[in-house]
């Protein structure tokens, strides 16, 4: 690891919605779900209303109630498939490989931690020519629908030398915020993706409209601290 960015933050990158501009193929996705056991079909600015972690949670808002364990599998099983056959296509946010590769050159570190499958995760990563950018990507291994937070804590206990005080979380959801309070980092929320603007605010952390303006302020939290 560079020793340069030994004062610097430490950024912890989320992957959907923030690194990878995949909103459109989400929604697709949640409407094919959703169409699998007679729900409406949601837009863009519901989503990013009622989005929540975990994505049971998300379906109890639309439904009024938590779906059985049958209808769960049957829409996670038809987002899954909607999802992946669409990522390809997707690119990664305006800004986000020249803001990767500037940090690596300059000796800063960084790391990318999501929740989608590990053993989907590391192609699309390789696909985008990022994975070099990174001392550690992980997706998630094995079933999961409680969230981040324990992720981040064996994400960070793997990352050699890095002190949570100088940790910043650049994500689009309150869940990535949450993620980060657990393991004593800080958050930058970005609105390119799950969440609308007002719901990232209750996270109590910074909300930005851009992937520039979150590496600023990510570094601006770990000067001031």
């Amino acid at each position: 690891m560079g020793t340069s960015g030994h004062h610097s933050a430490h950024l912890v990158w989320d992957w959907n919605g923030t690194l990878l501009d995949d909103i459109a193929a989400v929604i697709d996705a949640t409407n094919a779900a959703f169409a699998e056991i007679g729900l409406e079909q949601i837009t863009l600015e519901r989503y990013r209303e009622l989005y929540c972690v975990p994505v049971p949670r998300f379906y109890e808002r639309l439904m009024g109630r938590l779906p059985t364990d049958a209808e769960w599998l049957v829409m996670d099983a038809a987002f899954h498939k909607h999802y992946w056959a669409r990522a390809d296509a997707c690119g990664l946010a305006a800004g986000a490989a020249e803001l990767l590769a500037g940090r690596q050159q300059s000796g800063l570190t960084q790391s990318l931690l999501s929740l989608a499958p590990h053993e989907h995760l590391i192609p699309i990563v390789r696909r985008h020519g990022i994975e070099e950018r990174f001392v550690r990507v992980d997706g998630r291994v094995g079933a999961s629908t409680t969230g981040k937070a324990e992720h981040m804590v064996r994400h960070l206990a793997a990352l050699e030398g890095v002190m949570p005080d100088r940790v910043v979380v650049i994500g689009d959801a309150v869940d990535d915020a949450v993620a980060a309070g657990h393991v004593g980092a800080k958050a930058v929320l970005y609105t390119g993706g799950s969440h609308s603007r007002g719901s990232l605010k209750k996270a109590g952390v910074p909300v930005v409209d851009s992937l520039h303006e979150a590496v600023a302020v990510a570094e601006e939290l770990v000067t001031a601290a």
